[in-house]
């Protein structure tokens, strides 16, 4: 009986610490309306700023926030980056806290984790699991840098999408969206706090440019051997745009790039990994072949017209 009233209350103690990280959590989380029929979730991350899943907001106009008292909110649209799944919203008069945030890089595999959401007026609704999977860095199908790869072990129900991934504290730890093949990821911390930055203050992310076209290209082993060459080829250059980048650095319609910023370049993603935001207006050592032989040019980063995006 002993042993049986110790697990009762080991599992009380649990349940207790688990609702408390809920309603803790919940305090910052909201409804957003900006999309037919099913609000998604939100976090109000700074004060007046809500951060949430870019692929739930389906209009720039007439969007508005439940907040966690019930009332309701008019929410204006600061900007989105649809390659990292995040947009940022402003309210003013935001009567409710914002989020105690935590540090993403402290999970580790197997650690309870609680996907916490506002699907309407409802009120909140959570989940439970655990995380299932942990690495480093990782580039999204756009190019962008995430700077954790989060998946979890959890069910998500229609509206849990820009919700919050949260710890056993009760802390957010990221945003919570879905992945490939219907798995469930979480954004850290560190990519929405670099996200909400710039859209916040640029509206939008920007983008390194170089104004080039490429497309891969395999070198003879000959040519690689006798200039020392890693890997199996690089991206030759079909087309530099007049007055960009590259065109003022010198770079030639024919020239094959092998290395960027110390990086071997074998495809175009490889010269858009490269192109964090961060590079824009930097100078990048880039190395090519040309007629035979190896040339070095500096380049400025640019920043991405809005077209070209």
């Amino acid at each position: 009986m002993a042993n049986s009233s110790t697990t009762a209350s080991t599992l009380l103690a649990l349940s207790n610490d688990l609702a408390d990280a809920v309603a803790k959590a919940g305090q910052s989380i909201v409804a957003v309306n900006a999309r037919p029929r099913i609000p998604s979730s939100g976090v109000h991350w700074r004060e007046g700023l809500i951060v949430t899943a870019e692929h739930t907001v389906q209009r720039d106009e007439e969007i508005s926030i439940i907040l966690p008292d019930g009332k309701k909110a008019k929410a204006e649209l600061v900007g989105r980056d649809s390659s990292t799944d995040l947009a940022v919203l402003k309210i003013s008069d935001a009567n409710s806290p914002v989020a105690e945030v935590g540090d993403a890089t402290e999970l580790k595999i197997g650690h309870l984790a609680l996907a916490v959401a506002r699907p309407g007026e409802r009120g909140l609704s959570a989940s439970l699991g655990v995380v299932s999977a942990l690495s480093g860095s990782w580039r999204t199908w756009g190019g962008s840098r995430i700077d954790q790869f989060i998946r979890l072990d959890l069910s998500i129900y229609p509206g849990f999408s820009g919700g919050a991934l949260v710890d056993a504290r009760g802390r957010v730890a990221g945003i919570i969206t879905s992945g490939p093949r219907n798995s469930v990821m979480a954004i850290p911390v560190a990519t929405v706090n670099r996200v909400l930055e710039q859209l916040s203050t640029k509206g939008r992310i920007a983008r390194g440019f170089l104004g080039l076209g490429m497309q891969p290209v395999r070198l003879p082993d000959a040519l690689k051997g006798s200039l020392n060459l890693q890997g199996h080829g690089g991206v030759i250059i079909v087309e530099v745009k007049p007055g960009g980048p590259a065109d003022s650095a010198g770079v030639l319609i024919g020239d094959v790039l092998v290395e960027l910023d110390g990086r071997a370049i074998s495809e175009p993603g490889d010269v858009h990994a490269a192109l964090d935001p961060e590079q824009v207006g930097k100078t990048v050592k880039a190395k090519f072949v040309r007629a035979g032989a190896r040339i070095e040019l500096t380049i400025v980063v640019g920043e991405r017209p809005p077209r070209e995006e």
